[in-house]
């Protein structure tokens, strides 16, 4: 090899060797990066307490996704809450989705929510809800309407028990008693 080989081919090398090497990055939108880890369809999951049954949840579709602890529920979501003794059911939630945090067990349900009480036949809706699983109890900080059998009441924000039978509406807008 003669000297100006050997020269280039250092030069060569030594320009390859210094270059700065950037680390790859990530696409946010990559589908396997956002993909759930698991994916089912017809979910109904049975929520018990020693002998009884405290609440069925109903969903066409879950969604798991463990990195960020949480589950997504789609397709109509409905949950049937059972009283005490867990032979009857004293509640129904219903809305079109819903977002489960897996350390808390807190639901947030989204969409056309609708909770209907058997025991005092009262009726709310809205278009978000969150139902508390230390407390079992639902607040909303959307627009409400609730219609029981004596009157019907609209405002914003709401907090009461999950069978709506002590509830409080933070700003009223109006009672119409038919």
């Amino acid at each position: 090899m003669n000297s100006r080989t050997v020269a280039a081919l250092t030069v060569l090398f030594t320009l390859c060797a210094c270059t700065e090497r950037h680390a790859s990055s990530r696409v946010k939108d990559d589908p396997f990066l956002t993909a759930p880890a698991h994916l089912s369809y017809n979910v109904k999951v049975l929520f018990t307490d020693s002998s009884y049954t405290k609440a069925i949840l109903y969903a066409g579709e879950a969604r798991l996704f463990e990195d960020r602890q949480m589950t997504t529920l789609g397709k109509s979501v409905k949950v049937d809450f059972y009283s005490r003794t867990g032979e009857q059911r004293a509640a129904q939630l219903t809305s079109d989705s819903a977002i489960v945090d897996d350390r808390t067990r807190n639901m947030t349900a989204i969409g056309n929510v609708r909770v209907h009480s058997d025991s005092s036949r009262s009726t709310l809706t809205t278009q978000r809800l969150i139902w508390t699983n230390a407390t079992q109890r639902i607040r909303s900080d959307d627009p409400v309407r609730i219609v029981t059998p004596t009157e019907v009441i609209e405002g914003v924000g709401f907090e009461s028990d999950q069978f709506l039978t002590s509830y409080r509406i933070f700003k009223v807008k109006g009672v119409h008693r038919p």
